[in-house]
């Protein structure tokens, strides 16, 4: 079992020109319960099958299981999803650490992401410029959530 650790943050600034590379990426839920959820997603060409476990009560750590499958039966799969989430999402080294910045399109628009991945819930990182608050553990801001109640549906 992995366990995964990670900070959530909006984006408020421009980041683009320190990415590494960016891919494209199509990701939707076919399974749910209480404790689990069944993700399939597609990067570019490669395809993903993850199963992740419920968030602690800080929503910054959770059990994490994933495997690359063929990008076809991913392709398949995601027709069981009820929608897709579409994002681009860029590597932006800072520090020791490197952000996953997610730009979404679609019923996401204008929603821009960063979330980087720790050792430790208490370990230090660098903060660039461009990173604004933190919505660690807002739940909003799951990537199944903006599923069911899309960024742009959200009262301003």
């Amino acid at each position: 079992m992995g366990r995964e650790i990670e900070r959530k943050f909006l984006v408020c600034g421009e980041f683009r020109d320190q990415a590494t590379s960016s891919s494209r990426i199509s990701q939707g839920y076919i399974a749910k319960s209480d404790e689990l959820t069944l993700r399939i997603r597609t990067r570019d060409e490669r395809g993903y099958l993850t199963i992740k476990g419920r968030s602690d009560c800080a929503g910054i750590s959770r059990n994490e299981w994933e495997w690359e499958i063929p990008v076809e039966q991913a392709r398949e799969l995601l027709q069981y999803s009820k929608g897709t989430i579409e994002k681009s999402r860029y590597l932006v080294p800072c520090g020791g650490h490197t952000f996953e910045v997610d730009c979404f399109y679609g019923d996401n628009e204008g929603l821009t992401l960063a979330e980087v991945e720790l050792n430790d819930p208490d370990e230090p990182f660098e903060h660039p410029a461009w990173l604004g608050q933190e919505v660690t553990g807002d739940r909003r801001y799951y990537n199944s959530q903006l599923l069911k109640n899309p960024f742009t549906k959200w009262e301003k």
